[in-house]
């Protein structure tokens, strides 16, 4: 569904953009209200993911393994099954399982076993890798699009050239995401189970590599002779993204660690990830 949040933003930005055409025009300052209208717009699908995650039970597996409750486990599946016979014996033999219980020292001792922490490792940093490039490309689309002069417009008037420019980069985004991020998620959803998240993932890593270096080598070529072929290349950068590491790289840590541990590893992955952000956009 991240493809489609990508997308609603885009859409978001256009329509805002439509809205406040008529005082842009007459003062560009009105800009700054738009990027803030359009932030904000992201607490709303925020808020309701919030509540939701609030008034849903935890899930059978986390009140075992990690609450070692094997009674409230039971209940909760019995009544998501719209079952009544529900064990009331809470401290009746067999409710507890022999888990161990999360901790630092468990933690280190799990992790510091060479075969669990190259799985960490591994996590952390294809996650890392990616978003380099993810976010190096994915936030900058405004600039890349600028660059090969997509979003350049030769209107005399400043304002219009400003408004009209952000209109463009609205757009390109929103074809950007429905020619290739949006497919991409869902090719991938189409065959994460039948051919596999490693496969898919080295798959999307060894597409990504080539394509940087072709853009890499010929931007300018590109830039200068054949805006669309740059279009095309970004697009396909855009689709192996999603086709590939973007989404099995937080697919992959919800699904390799003890459930205990579930949470942290994902989110030591996630946060390495959340470095080469920084790496991309400060680095760079």
């Amino acid at each position: 569904m991240q493809g489609f949040g990508i997308l609603g933003s885009a859409v978001v930005a256009l329509v805002v953009l439509a809205a406040f055409k008529s005082a842009i025009i007459s003062d560009v300052s009105y800009v700054d209200y738009c990027w803030r209208i359009v932030l904000g717009c992201g607490a709303i699908p925020g808020i309701a993911a919030l509540y939701f995650r609030l008034t849903i039970p935890e899930t059978p597996r986390y009140t075992m393994d990690v609450e070692h409750d094997v009674n409230k486990a039971t209940s909760d599946v019995a009544n998501y099954l719209q079952k009544t016979d529900t064990i009331e014996d809470n401290d009746g033999p067999g409710n507890h399982v022999g888990v161990p219980k999360a901790s630092w020292s468990d933690f280190t001792s799990y992790f510091g076993k060479w075969k669990n922490g190259k799985v960490l490792l591994g996590t952390s940093m294809s996650w890392f890798a990616l978003d380099i490039a993810f976010y190096g490309i994915g936030l900058n689309n405004g600039i890349i699009l600028s660059a090969i002069g997509y979003a350049d417009t030769q209107d005399a008037d400043f304002n219009l050239r400003a408004y009209n420019s952000l209109k463009n980069m609205a757009l390109g985004n929103i074809i950007i995401t429905i020619m290739g991020t949006v497919p991409g998620y869902w090719v991938t959803v189409a065959f994460v189970d039948k051919w596999g998240r490693k496969p898919i993932q080295i798959m999307g890593f060894i597409v990504l590599t080539v394509l940087f270096i072709v853009m890499g080598a010929a931007f300018n070529p590109l830039k200068e002779h054949s805006i669309p072929a740059f279009i095309v290349l970004f697009t396909l950068l855009q689709f192996f993204q999603n086709f590939g590491p973007n989404t099995t790289t937080f697919i992959v840590p919800g699904e390799v660690f003890p459930t205990r541990y579930r949470s942290t590893g994902h989110g030591i992955s996630a946060a390495s990830g959340k470095l080469g952000a920084i790496v991309a956009q400060v680095g760079f």
